[in-house]
């Protein structure tokens, strides 16, 4: 590839990046404005002109998702040597690689997860934590790592940062100190540690600095606005006293502050980096006049100016974002399932549409209303996609046919034709099967594989069966999933970095968004950037809404989100209150187990109404005769078995025996809508 075709359909300003080719750079790129294009042929360009050599750079990504598709479009532009990594996974190669030479012996063992050690840690400090107070802690220790907080230090810094901690803050304190006592004698190292190890070793070593120096020349960092310090740290100790560094973000996207990332060190670059050259990107090719006038107007409001980006529309236009107001949120639900229906009858894909909410709990009544609707969903975050039986056994077919030689012709027909082939092999076939169950979700994921054939066959005409391999492992390392055939149901903050034609924000009330709990002025401003997020991720149709009540016929004393104001031609006002947090508390404590009185946080623990492992009085028969009947329903209706009612729920059922419609409403799980549809049945059971 030509350095002149590399440059060529990018936009005066993408291109201004591009040939920016050495550091200091700050791009401050607005969403759907072609940060990721700019950069990568950034890259490109400044390969092919031999400014750098592609082995010479290190591209710095957030997720493996953003290196892999980072690395994809590198070997499209003609610069497959590129580095592209997140943070840990470049810091981790490197500390692997000298721990022989620099410090010898047993290199410690990665944790992914903190919370078997932070139990671990609870019980030696005498602490009795559920599971969501463990899952909490770990959060908590994180964040202490990231912004350089040790054990002592925790107290007087939460309490600074106004942190809601899971408990006391000098317990959590014993236990980030208990914690990093076993992290030690256990020879273990998690994230923040590896980060912070690489650091010291090269600091203190002046070789291995020397060395990483030599090897990495040219540093881009995307989403810089989500940078923590202990993240800082490590950049500043890669780069030494070099400033051949690029940095891409937008302030307006800074959703992250709560585990440590901190906007200012892009807002300060230039304080930095006095010399640094400042791009904007501000056209916005996503999303439609429409979407994008909304998009400007959430921000408009917004207390900090600093930087702030005033998107500019370039597709034509589209539908009028709609506002809707519902009595109640199965209400609220029931429609929004109705008009992801109605898009799928007209023509819109299902991977094309998306609901987000604020909070995961919410994605329930969506689930269910789907589910009822007959809508195909993919609940994003919950399985990984490359781990699923029929995905593993597919790639190994398909690279069993690319070792065999099973191309058909050299040209895009041909890899469509011969992946369609090999995968009908694992029971892929050109219509889907009927219902939502198990065979439904094996032919989406096989039908995902399919849609990636035909996209790499467009890029790439020339692309054989054994280049699509190849892609599939680079996928499922980064673990990049190609979308699936269904209605993306995700928080706001999974959302990020994504984009779908139609997108219905839920949810949309006082105390969830904003959030309850966020009560400074810098909290609730973050809360407003989460709406910006998922307001731009729409292309083209784009709903939002609010339901005055949580439960069919309850009170309707909720308010729509104070950043609608102006908006929606409704206007509320808003009082702020400070909440008395330990008043609060006392009011409405936790649901007490009923057998042992501890408080009960995690959610399965709420539906049974007892701590797990606290005995219980189980009905077994009717346990069996509900989960008999549940599969009957679920297969009757071809929906999967949890929509029906949970195993949770199910055992709670069959512990308390309900002898009435009041009794049964009161099991948590069993709602208005699943009371009228199954209440009659249950009790049938339950009396028989």
């Amino acid at each position: 590839m030509s350095t002149e075709s590399v440059l060529e359909g990018l936009d005066p300003e993408q291109r201004e990046v591009a040939e920016a080719v050495q550091g200091p750079v700050c791009v401050l790129a607005g969403a759907g404005t072609g940060k990721t294009r700019a950069i990568t042929h950034r890259i490109a360009y400044a390969t092919l002109t031999g400014v750098v050599s592609p082995q010479r750079v290190l591209a710095v990504t957030f997720t493996t998702r953003a290196a892999g598709e980072l690395r994809s479009r590198l070997r499209l532009l003609g610069a497959p040597g590129v580095q592209a990594r997140t943070f840990h996974a470049a810091a981790l190669r490197q500390l692997t690689y000298f721990w022989p030479r620099v410090v010898g012996g047993e290199p410690p063992k990665i944790i992914d997860s903190k919370i078997g050690l932070v139990a671990d840690a609870a019980r030696a400090c005498r602490l009795s934590l559920g599971r969501t107070e463990l899952r909490d802690v770990a959060s908590e220790i994180e964040w202490a790592k990231v912004t350089q907080h040790r054990p002592e230090d925790y107290p007087a810094a939460a309490v600074k940062a106004g942190r809601r901690a899971p408990a006391e803050v000098v317990d959590v304190a014993r236990v980030y100190a208990m914690y990093e006592q076993l992290r030690r004698e256990r020879n273990l190292l998690d994230f923040e540690g590896m980060l912070e190890l690489t650091a010291a070793v090269l600091t203190e070593h002046r070789e291995v600095a020397n060395q990483v120096r030599e090897q990495y020349r040219h540093f881009v960092v995307d989403e810089f606005q989500d940078v923590n310090p202990l993240q800082k740290m490590l950049l500043d100790t890669w780069l030494g006293d070099r400033d051949d560094l690029c940095v891409v973000g937008d302030p307006n996207q800074t959703i992250y502050s709560f585990t440590g990332a901190s906007p200012s060190h892009l807002l300060d670059f230039t304080r930095e980096h006095p010399d640094a050259k400042v791009v904007r990107l501000v056209r916005d090719y996503r999303s439609t006049p429409q979407v994008v006038l909304l998009a400007n107007g959430v921000m408009e409001q917004a207390k900090s100016g600093r930087h702030k980006l005033e998107l500019v529309a370039q597709r034509e236009p589209g539908p009028e974002p709609l506002f809707n107001e519902y009595d109640d949120e199965v209400a609220e639900a029931d429609d929004a399932a109705r008009r992801a229906r109605k898009l799928i009858d007209e023509g819109v894909p299902a991977r094309e549409i998306a609901i987000l909410y604020r909070i995961n709990a919410q994605s329930e009544t969506y689930e269910a209303a789907l589910a009822a609707a007959g809508v195909p969903y993919v609940l994003r975050g919950a399985e990984r996609f490359f781990e699923r039986p029929e995905v593993r056994e597919a790639v190994v077919r398909l690279r069993g046919a690319a070792r065999a030689g099973a191309d058909a012709e050299t040209d895009g027909t041909g890899l469509i034709m011969t992946v369609r082939h090999v995968l009908s092999g694992a029971g892929f076939s050109d219509q889907p099967p009927e219902g939502a169950g198990a065979a439904r979700a094996r032919w989406e994921s096989l039908a995902a594989l399919a849609q990636l054939a035909e996209d790499m066959a467009a890029d790439n005409p020339k692309a054989g069966l054994a280049e699509f391999v190849a892609e599939l492992e680079e996928r499922a390392t980064a673990q990049h999933a190609p979308p699936l055939e269904g209605v993306t149901l995700a928080s706001l903050h999974a959302a990020k970095g994504l984009e779908w034609d139609a997108v219905f924000l839920v949810g949309l009330v006082d105390g969830t968004l904003p959030i309850v709990y966020a009560e400074t002025p810098a909290q609730i401003e973050e809360e407003r950037r989460l709406l910006y997020v998922g307001v731009t991720r729409a292309r083209v149709h784009l709903s939002l809404s609010w339901a005055l009540s949580r439960s069919p016929g309850g009170s309707r004393h909720r308010r729509p989100s104070r950043f609608l104001n102006g908006l929606t031609g409704k206007t509320t006002t808003h009082t702020p209150v400070r909440a008395d947090r330990t008043k609060r508390r006392a009011a409405k404590g936790p649901q007490p187990c009923r057998v042992c009185g501890r408080p009960l946080t995690a959610a399965v623990e709420r539906k049974l109404g007892r701590c797990e492992d606290c005995p219980s009085e189980l009905n077994e028969e009717l346990l069996i005769a509900l989960k008999e009947w549940r599969a009957q329903v679920s297969a009757e209706q071809k929906v999967p078995a949890y929509v029906v009612f949970t195993d949770a729920t199910l055992q709670a059922i069959a512990e308390h025996s309900p002898e009435s419609m009041e009794d049964l409403a009161r099991i948590p799980g069993v709602g208005t809508v699943k009371l009228d549809r199954y209440g009659d049945a249950v009790l049938t059971l339950c009396g028989g």
